[in-house]
């Protein structure tokens, strides 16, 4: 299931990355600690997160994530932007808690319930 799928399935709102939303997602991570996400997360993921910071683009741009999905309607710093828009990181906002993010995208990839 590609980005842009999962975005429109759950109406998340795309902040960066638009030309990247065919991008595979073939698997996810939710967390918040961003060394954890380096040590656990895997190439093709999109991660969920809370974080709004910088940081995330360059541990998403590491990693190869597929995306990033921020929840709670958190919305990214400017600096996160401007950095997710120069590297190509899709970044997605829902308003939905990560809880309830995380189990429907689960679902959507694994093609359950």
């Amino acid at each position: 299931m590609d980005l842009e799928s999962i975005a429109k399935a759950l109406n998340l709102k795309v902040r960066s990355g638009e030309d990247k939303l065919k991008k595979e997602v073939r698997g996810g991570y939710t967390g918040d600690l961003l060394s954890d996400v380096m040590a656990n997360s895997k190439e093709g993921d999109i991660w969920i997160t809370r974080q709004v910071h910088q940081n995330i683009v360059a541990v998403a741009s590491l990693k190869d994530h597929a995306g990033i999905v921020l929840i709670q309607g958190s919305e990214p710093a400017k600096d996160t932007l401007e950095k997710a828009i120069k590297e190509g990181i899709p970044i997605l906002v829902s308003d939905m808690p990560g809880f309830e993010v995380t189990g429907r995208i689960y679902k959507l990839i694994n093609k359950t319930g």
